[in-house]
């Protein structure tokens, strides 16, 4: 398992664990994280479940060209830390990443 960190659109702060292997989408759903709405289903079409990543100990995989157009086409407030959780696998090195839920 694998400790992922959400600010909510509230200020919330909701620690998960997240099962390797999974989606950051479907963990964060899963254990209703305020404002990750994930319309699309995680098709990457509609920036519902975009973050921007806080904090993290390792570096997240590259993103591709899916991600960025559809975060550059859909997204408010797209920045460089800008990620769609549907785009990310959880992996053991992302344990304590803190993601801010910027959704839409």
């Amino acid at each position: 398992m694998t400790k992922l960190i959400f600010i909510e659109p509230s200020g919330e702060r909701q620690e998960i664990t997240a099962t390797i292997g999974d989606n950051v989408m479907l963990a964060a759903t899963a254990k209703v994280v305020a404002g990750i709405d994930a319309e699309c289903g995680g098709s990457c079409m509609c920036a519902t479940c975009h973050c921007l990543v806080i904090e993290a100990a390792n570096p997240l995989p590259d993103m591709q060209s899916g991600e960025r157009d559809t975060l550059e086409f859909t997204a408010d407030q797209m920045q460089d830390n800008s990620r769609l959780t549907c785009q990310l696998t959880v992996t053991p090195e992302m344990d304590g990443t803190v993601f801010q839920v910027i959704g839409r």
